[in-house]
């Protein structure tokens, strides 16, 4: 008999089979674990007698047999097989992803705030070398301060004085689906590119450019990538631009942070020409996106 239940966290009702009783799982609809409860006990009522005598008792021991390598193998196995498990872990990591774009997002305003600008995608030497990613500028508004005071802002991510730096692990950088496995690696880039608003052209950048120009909610500034992607440190000075693959470890999405601060989940289909005019503050075109 199936077991009716609610999630206690979104309210959400969910009817599975009993034998998942007291195993745990994500919810389907807010991805908070949530485990099963137990059905109530029926009424017992005698089994009809029957004359075949052994096969009731045949069939409970294949039972029990059965039951028995079930639990041999493990609780934690039968979880896959709960309704919309894939999908909630999914969701899941879909929302611990926003919410690492989300802190970018608000590192770089408070960058803003702090510094009267905002940061560029990549910093460069007075000979226009490129040194380390613009993230190096973002660790102390991502509670990063000691390490940002450590980071020799003088030389490149990979100088022997900052290499060991680099490879230290950033979680809020890492994609909850990403298959890179690198200490330090980063599954985020800054948009760079031509009139990115996060320009490393050595021009001074600000948000009233932008709201000037395309408007915060129609520039993206950062966004998700795929592992193939990925940066092998958060502080190496690479950067996403449109004539680059549009992909991430989400199935069906990607993510990207806007200029506003708000994360907008992309179809992967999404034509390379409406990320060009979204990828470019000032191009005076305003585009349609989810």
């Amino acid at each position: 008999m199936p077991i009716q239940f609610a999630c206690p966290h979104c309210g959400k009702q969910t009817a599975v089979a009993d034998q998942y009783a007291g195993q745990s799982g994500p919810c389907a609809a807010c991805g908070q674990t949530v485990t099963v409860p137990y059905a109530a006990a029926p009424v017992y009522a005698s089994p009809p007698r029957s004359s075949g005598g052994g096969a009731g008792t045949v069939l409970v021991v294949v039972g029990a047999v059965l039951l028995g390598g079930f639990l041999m193998c493990g609780c934690v196995a039968s979880i896959p097989f709960l309704p919309g498990v894939g999908t909630a872990r999914s969701a899941a990591r879909r929302v611990t992803s926003a919410n690492n774009l989300k802190q970018i997002g608000i590192a770089i305003h408070s960058y803003h705030d702090t510094y009267g600008e905002l940061p560029p995608a990549v910093v460069k030497d007075q000979q226009g070398k490129p040194l380390y990613s613009g993230f190096v500028l973002l660790l102390p508004f991502l509670e990063q301060d000691n390490l940002y005071r450590q980071f020799d802002k003088s030389k490149s991510w990979d100088d022997p004085a900052n290499l060991h730096l680099s490879n230290q692990a950033l979680r809020i950088l890492e994609h909850p689906s990403s298959l890179f496995k690198d200490p330090g690696h980063s599954d985020y880039l800054l948009i760079g590119g031509p009139n990115a608003v996060l320009g490393d052209d050595g021009q001074r950048h600000t948000l009233v450019n932008v709201t000037s120009a395309d408007g915060t909610s129609n520039t993206i500034m950062a966004l998700e990538v795929a592992t193939s992607q990925a940066s092998e440190s958060w502080a190496k000075p690479v950067t996403w631009d449109p004539s680059q693959p549009f992909d991430s470890p989400d199935a069906n999405v990607v993510q990207v942070l806007f200029v506003d601060g708000s994360v907008r989940a992309l179809p992967k289909s999404t034509p390379v020409h409406k990320l060009r005019l979204i990828a470019d503050y000032k191009d005076g075109q305003i585009v349609n996106v989810p």
